[in-house]
């Protein structure tokens, strides 16, 4: 508790070392929280570090309506900023790697969403549909849940919720999971409805809400964990990558002398 700045950068070795202790009995000590392990544990301190910094700063998007529009833009861009480093502090490492390994593997993606997260569902079909990996994606939520019943265990359901709590959203991938594929969730860290359907979850930070900032800020933090999963594979995946981006890239190029 007195340095939880430096736990989150040590190893469960290093941990258990430093204090004269074993890791089984770190490991106890997680339970005792009622976290699934030390990850989890670091995870929350790193939680707990951000609401600290978010006291003693004054607080940085808070937008006025009197602001001008030189301070909406400098508000607006540290938002922006410190929701992809808090994403950093509670993105769990393995999961992203896990995720990027069932994407890769997979036969087809479907991608579930609603109101602002469906901007990011739909930049991630742009993606993947780049490098000739198969993505469904509806706006429609009534299509969502008609398209999910048709997935098997080759497929990945992943669904973009900052709240965590679309019912929609939530049934459909629910679905998915029943039917056997593998689930991902991307949401704001903690426990909600759709962390319990999901095989892997991918935390974004939680964000303050002044003027559906909040909403934005939570949109590129989900963006950025779309980037990283889509380099992800592409890196698996390189050779066949460039060659597909050429192509798409000629053809729209081609559109463009027309």
């Amino acid at each position: 508790m007195d340095n939880p700045v430096e736990v989150i950068e040590l190893s469960i070795k290093k941990l258990a070392k430093k204090c004269n202790t074993s890791e089984a009995t770190i490991i106890r000590f997680c339970r005792t929280l009622n976290l699934g392990g030390y990850q989890d544990l670091k995870i929350a301190l790193s939680v707990d570090i951000t609401q600290i910094e978010k006291k003693e700063k004054i607080i940085h998007d808070v937008i006025e309506a009197d602001d001008n529009v030189k301070e909406i833009l400098n508000k607006i861009s540290v938002g922006n900023i410190k929701a992809i480093e808090d994403t950093k502090k509670v993105l769990n490492v393995d999961n992203l790697e896990e995720a990027i390994d069932a994407v890769n593997k997979a036969k087809s993606i479907y991608i579930f969403s609603a109101g602002a997260s469906s901007v990011v569902a739909l930049d991630a079909q742009y993606k993947f549909a780049r490098i000739n990996i198969p993505v469904v994606m509806y706006f429609d939520s009534h299509m969502q849940l008609t398209s999910c019943v048709h997935l098997t265990e080759k497929d990945v359901a992943i669904a973009i919720s900052n709240s965590g709590r679309t019912k929609d959203v939530i049934k459909a991938l629910s679905i998915a999971k029943e039917k056997g594929a593998t689930t991902i969730a991307i949401t704001q860290y903690g426990q909600s409805p759709v962390v319990k359907v999901s095989d892997i979850t991918l935390f974004t930070a939680n964000v303050e809400n002044n003027f559906r900032s909040g909403a934005m800020a939570s949109r590129i933090a989900q963006l950025n964990i779309i980037d990283s999963l889509f380099i992800g594979v592409a890196c698996k995946r390189y050779d066949d990558v460039i060659r597909h981006l050429k192509v798409t890239r000629e053809v729209v190029d081609a559109m463009k002398e027309n």
